[in-house]
């Protein structure tokens, strides 16, 4: 459904070093740029991601009340997640990560805000 999401960012370079560690810790290989814009992008074969200034030159700030969620292949995964996000200038917030009985099934799910406030998850669906 989605092709990227783009999310703003006061200093790109504290966003960046945050998202290379928690995206790295699932998998992913660090951000590519700075493009002509300014945005470093992480690029799966299912969809991109990406984090910059806001064009329009206004202040970064974050969706309340939203939340952006990272496939994980395992717990482990996800608790790695969590650990290198909020060892790079990410702050862990709600339930510490584990196992959450939703209507969806049951998930395993840690929760950061990343150095601009956005609400990111690490999401482990087990078979």
């Amino acid at each position: 459904m989605f092709t990227h999401i783009t999310v703003g960012a006061n200093d790109v370079e504290a966003s960046r070093k945050f998202y290379d560690a928690a995206l790295g810790a699932l998998g992913h290989e660090p951000g590519s740029g700075p493009d002509a814009k300014g945005r470093y992008w992480w690029r799966t074969r299912m969809g991109a991601f990406a984090v910059g200034q806001p064009i329009d030159g206004e202040p970064a700030c974050h969706a309340n009340g939203g939340t952006i969620g990272f496939f994980a292949a395992s717990p482990e995964a996800v608790d790695a997640f969590h650990k290198a996000g909020a060892e790079n200038g990410g702050v862990a917030i709600e339930n510490p990560p584990g196992f959450r009985e939703l209507p969806v099934g049951r998930l395993y799910l840690a929760y950061l805000r990343d150095p601009s406030g956005n609400k990111i998850c690490a999401l482990h669906r087990p078979g």
